[in-house]
């Protein structure tokens, strides 16, 4: 299958947790840099998010509301390209609830800022939400009718895009799913020297998609760089 060298890139951790409250304390402020600049270094095409991650990351002004498309809409539900563009962000996003201001990201690092935005749905979404998206310059892609095929979204992202490199990037619902569809080609790890809270996220938080229990073969060790703080990055390759 055609898709994109998907690289999930994220911050741990010792325990691998990717949320909690060490991701904002300022000791450990370093590693979030470095979690950055990694991320500009791997010099990908684009970054895939969940909706949560997408909307926490990336909130957009509380004037764009669905009651502005309150009527159903007659929109044929296909595949919609608004451009071409040297960056992507993805956003998983399959009911349909993320309103956006404008097509591309605005953000003060450089490694997301511009990045043009692609939703990606089921066909369970209304009319008048690909309105919005259209209206916007926003592009979507259908995964599925009422479930995602996240298969059917990598060769769609690499066809229809050019997405050759594509960094995953959470929540860990997604990063999850796209382990158990064995589509995960490397993984990236900023890990934090704390431990995280027993009710956080882990990184691969599996089976909330339907798919089948089973995952990939091992991944072996490719990096290993020190941090600051005793911060670690970890790289490992399938």
């Amino acid at each position: 299958m055609e898709k994109p060298y998907i690289i999930c890139h994220m911050v741990t951790s010792l325990d691998g947790k990717v949320t909690g409250d060490f991701l904002g304390d300022r000791q450990y402020g370093s590693l979030i840099e470095s979690y950055y600049r990694i991320h500009r270094q791997y010099e990908a095409n684009g970054f895939l998010c969940g909706r949560v991650t997408m909307e926490e990351s990336f909130p957009q002004p509380a004037h764009v509301q669905a009651t502005t498309y309150d009527n159903e809409m007659p929109v044929s539900k296909e595949d919609h390209v608004a451009k071409q563009a040297p960056f992507y962000a993805v956003s998983i996003d399959p009911k349909g609830k993320l309103f956006w201001s404008k097509g591309e990201i605005t953000d003060i690092d450089e490694g997301y800022n511009g990045a043009h935005l692609i939703e990606i749905l089921t066909h369970n979404v209304s009319g008048c939400f690909l309105e919005h998206l259209q209206e916007k310059g926003v592009s979507y892609l259908f995964g599925g009718k009422s479930e995602l095929d996240l298969a059917l979204i990598a060769s769609k992202l690499k066809n229809k895009f050019g997405i050759e490199k594509l960094l995953l990037e959470g929540g860990g619902i997604v990063n999850g799913a796209f382990l158990q569809a064995n589509l995960i080609d490397e993984i990236s790890l900023v890990v934090a020297p704390v431990v995280g809270s027993p009710e956080a996220t882990s990184l691969f938080a599996t089976g909330h998609y339907s798919l089948p229990n089973t995952f990939p073969a091992s991944f072996h060790l490719k990096k290993a760089e020190q941090l600051d703080n005793s911060g670690l990055w970890l790289v490992y390759q399938k």
